[in-house]
């Protein structure tokens, strides 16, 4: 391939800001075409930048949502929040600056409007909220921020947005046209792919859209970040990006909307998406926090690898494992990141766990009978281990983790940047194997292997396997060909599925497995 979607030309860039629940995210919505933005009545919801694109009167776009901007306000959110805007008026082409236009006009509104003019980009002023002609003449009264560009809108309803688009895009740098890398890059992959490698079939015109998608994603990996509420998501994120793309802070539930960011290694993309702290169902109160839970599990789904964090320095948790079991039940690849391992290395060998709950020097309790306290016990019992022995605790998480035998573990420091390079290449190996596919032939001298008296079933739920295929990829699923009509007893299907990672592998992912009785 001549070439690719990062060397191709790049679409303009808007921004979209303004003070907090002025309706910039429900904008950005209807600018996009979908809900890629959490919308609720409370203020505050959207912290870090948020990227989608658009396409209108031929042309692309790519819009930059952001957090609700208080350029006074010195607190460490609002600050970080700030900040992230920045990063996105240095980006953009053009900016639109959201207020609310059913209320007055305030003190928030009139220093922003003022660093906006300074800036110099074009700049543009959507008047929200403006959902009958009769409000119009009010918008008016915003004309005191000194933007000449004013347009009433309604976001919610879509009134005034095409009148707002026009004016952005006559303002913008012309690209070579909605579509065009797109229809280049296809083109060149039509031109480098010769007919032997496309087994000697051609591409049917109706189907080019779908395959230049099957390309790309053959060359962008989606990873999931995923685990309890401050455990490091963000801070993974940033360091796995080398950027400060994700807000992290402290606070519990810092991240609401997903943050996606694109890293390049070698010839393949790998697209990080960082998803909000999934808490149990009992402990999420505000409509935001509800919201951000059905959206992490939603970017899950769509990810081809899931990054499970667990916090070293508190072990497996039960929710841990409830989060893991999303990701192996809707069957995605799985690799277990325990971070903040330098926390557990610091600890000392001699630190006391009889009691039912120990305060140790690391400041971090742990429960009787907990992961942890296992663990301590296990290094102070006079085998000469220490704490944070890697071996002891891997196999400790095994042991809760028992359904996720077939993930790698990996131990990183995300705040040190210590071991986070190995998670790119345990994500170019797993992505590989979620990919592999195993020729029939291949699986039929596999099912000649196996003796499956070895089996631990009874005797009436056996079935004989006439042969076998590989029928899909991402994940692996098989079909059993079987004498009789029966389901798979639990302990048989996982007795193949061992068989099968012992001959072929399948490191990191689920093997899904189907039976379907010879007619």
């Amino acid at each position: 391939m001549k070439k690719s979607l990062q060397s191709a030309a790049r679409p303009a860039t808007l921004a979209i800001v303004g003070r907090p629940n002025v309706g910039k995210s429900t904008l950005f919505n209807k600018l996009i075409g979908h809900r890629r933005a959490i919308v609720t009545d409370e203020p505050g919801i959207t912290r870090d930048r948020l990227y989608g694109e658009t396409e209108w009167s031929g042309r692309r776009l790519r819009v930059i949502d952001t957090g609700g901007i208080l350029p006074d306000d010195k607190d460490e959110m609002p600050a970080e929040i700030f900040r992230q805007a920045r990063v996105a008026l240095d980006e953009a082409d053009a900016v639109v600056m959201v207020v609310d236009g059913r209320t007055e006009l305030a003190a928030p509104d009139i220093e922003l409007a003022r660093l906006l003019i300074r800036s110099g980009k074009p700049l543009f002023l959507a008047v929200n909220k403006v959902d009958t002609p009769k409000l119009e003449p009010y918008a008016e009264e915003f004309r005191r921020l000194g933007i000449r560009n004013l347009y009433p809108v309604s976001a919610e309803h879509g009134l005034g947005v095409a009148e707002l688009l026009d004016a952005v895009m006559n303002v913008l740098p012309k690209t070579n046209g909605a579509g065009a890398p797109e229809e280049r890059l296809i083109d060149e992959v039509a031109h480098d792919t010769d007919e032997t490698a496309l087994e000697g079939e051609r591409l049917p015109a109706e189907s080019k859209d779908e395959f230049h998608e099957k390309r790309r994603a053959e060359r962008e990996t989606r990873v999931a970040i995923i685990g309890r509420p401050n455990v490091g998501k963000s801070t993974l994120l940033n360091a796995l990006t080398s950027t400060d793309r994700a807000i992290v802070s402290p606070i519990p539930g810092t991240t609401r909307d997903a943050v996606d960011e694109m890293v390049r290694r070698g010839d393949h993309d790998y697209r990080f998406i960082d998803t909000a702290g999934i808490r149990r169902k009992g402990k999420t109160k505000l409509v935001a926090e509800k919201l951000s839970v059905v959206m992490a599990r939603k970017h899950l789904e769509e990810a081809d690898i899931a990054l499970l964090i667990v916090d070293a320095a508190e072990g497996v948790t039960a929710l841990d494992a409830n989060i893991a079991g999303y990701a192996h039940e809707s069957g995605r690849s799985v690799i277990i990141v325990v971070n903040k391992w330098d926390l557990v290395a610091r600890r000392k060998e001699d630190e006391p766990t009889r009691r039912a709950t120990t305060r140790h020097r690391g400041g971090v309790v742990y429960r009787r009978g907990s992961m942890n306290a296992r663990i301590a016990a296990r290094a102070g019992s006079g085998n000469g281990h220490k704490p944070a022995d890697r071996h002891i605790y891997e196999q400790e998480l095994r042991h809760e983790l028992k359904f996720l035998d077939y993930a790698p573990v990996v131990f990183v420091s995300a705040k040190a940047g210590k071991n986070v390079d190995k998670i790119f290449d345990l994500v170019a190996q797993v992505a590989a194997e979620r990919r592999k596919r195993i020729p029939t032939a291949a699986m039929n001298r596999f099912v000649q292997s196996v003796d499956f008296d070895r089996a631990p079933v009874p005797f009436s739920r056996r079935v004989k396997i006439l042969y076998m295929t590989q029928a899909g990829t991402s994940p692996p699923t098989f079909v059993l060909f079987t004498d009789r009509a029966v389901k798979l007893h639990f302990s048989y299907e996982r007795f193949l599925q061992n068989q099968i990672r012992r001959a072929f592998g399948f490191v990191g992912t689920p093997i899904w497995i189907k039976t379907r009785a010879r007619s």
